[in-house]
């Protein structure tokens, strides 16, 4: 009588998003359109020169800083044409397009001096490389409402190789910076654009609400230090389609804050769907969910992935001191390539910003359903480590199989767990065989956009 639940299961699952009814939604399924702006002008008209030599920080600020009077009529365009535009880092203004031609490259400076330095973010208390402050990111955004970088596929390069030197010689004094970071902004949209080599971070929404990342490259080397594809931070309402990330660290990472930072400033980062994007890690993880997650992570769907030649598949991180919680999180549909672990759930996994943490702020890990999910060449299938405070529950998995391509005698780890698993090949842990699949949950996203959980049977 089992393979009838277990059928039940699964069909639950891959229904999960139409339970509700009609009008329930996904955040990708709702495609903003993008309007054209009744205003445009050219970088050309500010003086700046595309010869990949000459500064041009000064002409993007000014071009941004006359546009900002059309805020009130309808938006502007900022167009790029083809060219190497050089340039130091620069703010955005709402109701803005920042449209790059194709073969548009903009170029952020090598000189240092040519990056802001700016207070760390409320909910890290600090650097995330170094305590105190932070260089600004190359785009910025703060305080923004419907802000839109787009092209055709023109290039933001952040020529990162002189900071990944500092970094490693440990030159720096300050923090890194990303590329494109959007602080405490709404309605922002980024798509049809190339991001190569980023100092850090590629694409930082944190403190957001409805983001749109769509048809995005981001490529930095194997051996660029820490380089994290798109990186959504105490933000809500995000979509992350199409997209291609191949990078030094983690492709896709979701984060909310940093331990008594994180708890305190209290933003989750929630209502996600990430769908149809290929990713692929050299030293992290294709899927991170922290460690940074004080603030909560939940409500997160991901279909139709493709995760390849990476370290780690999909990982979950967090650690003692943390606080926070992971949960009502669905992976769904996903192939593996050549992955060294497909699976990982850590519960010491990260530092602490300060020793003012709370040691006994212990983090939260359940309602984690991973399903339908094909792997080739894996050399471990997973390692399940929870906190032994405070064990990871519900953690289940359901139609996978994993060809594996070591002779490890066991390809499962697990310690401080619980869960449950149906039609999982190799065999999981006795620790993921609980008897009682309503242990499971899907997520229902409903027309409100605030996701809910549900027990599947």
């Amino acid at each position: 009588m089992k393979m009838p639940v277990a059928l039940l299961v699964l069909l639950a699952l891959c229904n999960a998003i139409k339970v509700n009814g009609e009008g329930n939604y996904l955040q990708c399924d709702h495609n903003p359109t993008l309007q054209p702006r009744p205003h445009s002008v050219s970088i050309l008209e500010f003086g700046a020169v595309g010869d990949g030599k000459t500064l041009n920080t000064i002409a993007f600020q000014n071009a941004i800083f006359y546009l900002k009077s059309f805020a009130d009529k309808g938006g502007a365009q900022l167009y790029v044409p083809p060219g190497r535009w050089l340039t130091g880092s620069f703010n955005l203004t709402s109701h803005l397009t920042l449209f790059l031609e194709k073969g548009a490259v903009i170029l952020g400076s090598q000189d240092p001096s040519h990056w802001d330095i700016v207070e760390p973010l409320p909910s890290y208390g600090r650097g995330i490389e170094l305590p105190g402050r932070r260089y600004r990111s190359l785009v910025n955004g703060y305080m923004l409402r419907d802000v839109v970088i787009t092209g055709d596929n023109g290039t933001i390069d952040g020529q990162g190789s002189v900071w990944w030197e500092w970094f490693t010689s440990h030159s720096l004094n300050y923090t890194r910076p990303h590329l494109v970071e959007f602080v405490s902004s709404k309605d922002v949209h980024v798509s049809n654009i190339t991001f190569l080599n980023a100092p850090a971070y590629n694409i930082h929404p944190v403190y957001c609400s409805n983001v749109h990342i769509h048809n995005v490259s981001v490529y930095a080397p194997p051996g660029s230090p820490y380089t994290v594809g798109i990186v959504p931070d105490s933000s809500d309402n995000v979509c992350i389609e199409d997209c291609n990330i191949s990078t030094g660290h983690d492709a896709i990472a979701l984060k909310s804050g940093w331990d008594e930072y994180g708890i305190a400033y209290g933003r989750p980062t929630t209502n996600v769907h990430i769908r149809s994007v290929h990713l692929q890690s050299s030293t992290g993880s294709s899927l991170a969910f922290g460690s940074e997650m004080s603030g909560g992570i939940s409500n997160i769907q991901v279909e139709h992935v493709h995760l390849y030649n990476s370290f780690i598949g999909i990982q979950f991180r967090t650690t003692k001191g943390r606080g926070g919680y992971l949960r009502e999180i669905i992976i769904s549909d996903a192939n593996m390539l050549n992955i060294n672990m497909a699976f990982s759930a850590i519960g010491d996994y990260g530092s602490h910003p300060d020793d003012k943490f709370n040691p006994n702020a212990f983090p939260s890990l359940e309602k984690i359903t991973l399903h339908d999910i094909i792997g080739k060449n894996i050399i471990m299938a997973g390692n399940f480590s929870g906190i032994q405070q405070a064990p990871f529950k519900s953690m289940c998995l359901f139609n996978i199989s994993l060809s594996m391509s070591s002779t490890f005698s066991s390809c499962w780890s697990c310690s401080n767990v619980s869960g449950y698993s149906e039609m999982v090949f190799p065999e999981p842990c006795a620790d993921l065989k609980n008897s009682n699949a309503s242990l499971c949950f899907s997520i229902l996203m409903r027309p409100n956009g605030r996701g809910g959980s549900g027990a599947i049977l």
